[in-house]
């Protein structure tokens, strides 16, 4: 049982806050263990009567007639039976549930959802209301606007290298080695061999985030495109793309046409499952976002290696995936930035160039500057690495992370450097 305690936290604050918290996050990756059962622990303890927690698992046979809303609530509220107690009432998986028509009014196209339910058990003054869910459209503008901002979002994520470094059990020298092939999917924690690993993941992916992707959206006739999709942005994370590249890519090398717009619908399906995310570019100097191309990255590196069936374990990009992923789990806003400059070609043209900064990380008035780098050992790589942070005028932090393990150590550029595994060990870093 991992402690998950980043997000456990979050809950206890916003406890009887009288929002509905909104659990959000990849299927399989702790929400439903985060609420049933760590929450679950943590009210028994305060004292909370079993029987005042009230809990349904939609994406279980048990619970599935009360993905209709008016069974839901009619099933919440009979638990309900003093009004003098708290009752807690946990929902998991609440995209489930149906979108009906009205039955108690005449206009035909009146819905009830389960944005209905959910605001009518918030008006009842001894609940507090707790919903899980695998896809962003429950953040969408207009569910927020319907919740009348009333909604706090929990984001939960696979384990970080930190939770999974803190109960690994083998000698902690493997414990990256593991990390950048297997990823943080917390079910792995029960499985030894490379074999289970690999077949867990593999049907995970097939079995449940393309199937749920292809009911979600009722694609049809396409799953081979989605599949061929999701294996290129696989062998791309680190690399600037668009929709209108890829669809060269598929011309040109797998004899597929598919117009750039099917495809950016595709992309928009998968963020939405929380598979991957977007990262884009943000000039330096100029203080503005570049919309495309952007880059993509994996929402969990285990899954991104079983697409590739664990043959493109490229420590490079992998180490840029995990460390935008921690970011973003450590709730910075991250950006892939840009740094213009001017130069001279062989002829002695004036030419105007740009160099890249892996990332570009805002933290309320703070900012970091960060480099990806496997090693630094080379003097003429190190120049590279850190060419673009050199020609940045500001006087905000620049870091350089490499693989090697190393105690951090500033150069006389101000540039500072640290290993790896001490970066996503220590949040202090970018405090």
């Amino acid at each position: 049982m991992f402690a998950r305690k980043q997000y456990l936290d979050q809950l206890i604050k916003k406890r009887d806050n009288g929002r509905v918290k909104i659990i959000t996050g990849m299927r399989r990756c702790g929400k439903s263990v985060l609420l049933f059962q760590l929450y679950k622990e943590y009210l028994l303890s305060e004292g909370i009567n079993e029987s005042n927690i009230i809990k349904l698992a939609l994406d279980t046979l048990e619970y599935a007639k009360y993905r209709n809303p008016i069974e839901l609530d009619k099933y919440i509220r009979e638990k309900i039976v003093d009004t003098k107690t708290r009752y807690y009432v946990f929902i998991d998986e609440i995209q489930f549930v149906s979108e009906i028509r009205n039955p108690y009014v005449d206009d035909p196209e009146a819905k009830i959802t389960f944005i209905d339910v959910i605001m009518g058990l918030m008006q009842i003054e001894n609940v507090d209301v707790y919903v899980t869910g695998s896809n962003s459209k429950m953040l969408s503008s207009d569910v927020l606007t319907q919740f009348r901002d009333r909604g706090d979002e929990i984001r939960v994520y696979p384990l970080s290298f930190a939770e999974f470094y803190e109960v690994y059990e083998d000698d902690k020298r493997g414990a990256w080695q593991d990390y950048y092939t297997y990823g943080g999917m917390p079910y792995l924690a029960n499985l030894s061999t490379h074999e289970e690993k690999a077949k867990y993941l593999k049907d995970l992916f097939e079995r449940t985030y393309i199937r749920d992707v292809i009911e979600r959206h009722k694609i049809k006739n396409d799953s081979e495109v989605l599949d061929a999709l999701l294996n290129v942005l696989a062998s791309s994370i680190g690399s600037l793309t668009n929709p209108s590249k890829l669809a060269n890519t598929f011309k040109s090398e797998r004899q597929i046409s598919i117009g750039s717009e099917t495809i950016d619908r595709y992309i928009g399906y998968f963020e939405d499952a929380f598979l991957i995310k977007k990262a884009v570019r943000y000039d330096v100097k100029g203080r503005k976002h570049i919309g495309t191309p952007a880059k993509y990255y994996y929402s969990d590196m285990g899954l991104r290696n079983a697409r590739l069936e664990f043959r493109q374990l490229e420590e490079t990009h992998i180490m840029e995936n995990i460390i935008y992923n921690d970011l973003i789990r450590r709730g910075l806003n991250v950006d892939v930035g840009v740094v213009e400059y001017n130069t001279k070609d062989l002829d002695g043209k004036k030419i105007r160039k740009q160099l890249e900064v892996d990332f570009v990380v805002n933290r309320e008035s703070k900012r970091f500057y960060i480099q990806s780098a496997l090693s630094i050992a080379d003097p003429e790589k190190k120049e590279q690495e850190i060419a673009s942070l050199k020609r940045i005028p500001d006087s905000f932090s620049k870091i350089v992370v490499v693989r090697d393990y190393l105690k951090p150590w500033q150069d006389d550029n101000g540039i500072t450097y640290i290993g790896i595994e001490q970066f996503l060990l220590n949040e202090d870093i970018l405090a």
